[in-house]
């Protein structure tokens, strides 16, 4: 038996009509006819009563038409079985966001998801630069958002964003201003947000203002960024901070708060991809090579 007589049986079995069945198998009625006959014969059983005017289907035809068609459903999905049983396994693979990433870096992380959502899950892990460097070089992370720079010799950089920086000041005190000097400043602490939190590149940024003439301080402890809001608020110091509109930072201002470009001074926050530069040849190249395309040019805000 083959499964030509299998098609040509269910052909048959539908239309009820031989010639109708073989206009639809795109042949002659007297060949598909015989191919019916050789069925029956291989079974042992006839599987059509046939008459002039009218074709019905045996007891034996009515239960062989389901399992027909099964078999011929199962035969038709082989191609696409073969291709889901061939294809990798989907594989998790966790992204580290520090806080505040910007919303045009998080929509090019999406499509960078998309992009490779055929073969992995990509999901978000929160954490500071620091933990989450860490974590990428002992494995815990395939890959991390992070604010550079970052010294670490096993691991691959991707610069993917820069983002420029303004004093964030009391606004009361800077009302009509639309910009500021390093000596508008000078009167008023820095207020720095806590060490555990904040990026390496601040504590260059903290000694850069130090030897500029900024030398009051205000450290900061377990309060997070929003502590840092807090000072600035009350009128008791100054913070850098982020100067588009569109940036996550944003969400930490209050009321009393505005944020100035400096005249005299530029500040910048860079912004990383990383990954352990073994991995990046073995089991997330792809991630690696996608990432590299969609970053061709880094975000500049």
């Amino acid at each position: 038996m083959e499964l030509l007589h299998l098609r040509y049986f269910v052909a048959v079995a539908e239309e009820l009509n031989f010639s109708a069945a073989a206009r639809k198998l795109h042949m002659a009625a007297s060949p598909l006819s015989q191919r019916i006959k050789d069925l029956e014969h291989e079974l042992g059983r006839p599987l059509f009563d046939r008459s002039t005017h009218h074709v019905a289907l045996t007891d034996a035809g009515s239960a062989l038409l389901p399992i027909a068609r099964d078999v011929l459903d199962r035969v038709g999905s082989i191609r696409w079985r073969l291709d889901q049983a061939a294809k990798p396994a989907r594989s998790t693979v966790f992204v580290g966001m520090p806080a505040g990433v910007h919303p045009a870096l998080r929509e090019r992380l999406a499509v960078l998801a998309e992009r490779v959502g055929e073969r992995f899950e990509v999901k978000r892990w929160p954490g500071t630069t620091t933990d989450l460097v860490a974590a990428v070089k002992d494995g815990r992370l395939a890959l991390t958002l992070a604010r550079l720079p970052v010294q670490e010799a096993s691991l691959e950089t991707l610069h993917v964003m820069t983002e420029r920086l303004g004093a964030v000041v009391p606004a009361d005190q800077f009302e009509n201003r639309e910009s500021v000097t390093l000596a508008d400043l000078a009167d008023l602490a820095y207020a720095k947000s806590p060490e555990e939190i904040m990026p390496a590149y601040f504590e260059q940024l903290d000694r850069q203002l130090h030897e500029l003439g900024i030398k009051k301080r205000i450290q900061l402890s377990n309060t997070g960024y929003q502590g840092t809001s807090e000072i600035v608020s009350s009128g008791l110091g100054f913070s850098v901070s982020m100067l588009d509109e569109d940036s996550a930072m944003q969400g930490y201002r209050l009321e009393n708060m505005a944020i100035l470009p400096f005249e005299d001074f530029r500040a910048q926050l860079d912004t990383g991809l990383l990954w352990r530069r073994d991995r990046g040849e073995q089991d997330i190249a792809e991630i690696v090579e996608t990432a590299r395309e969609i970053f061709a040019e880094p975000i500049v805000r």
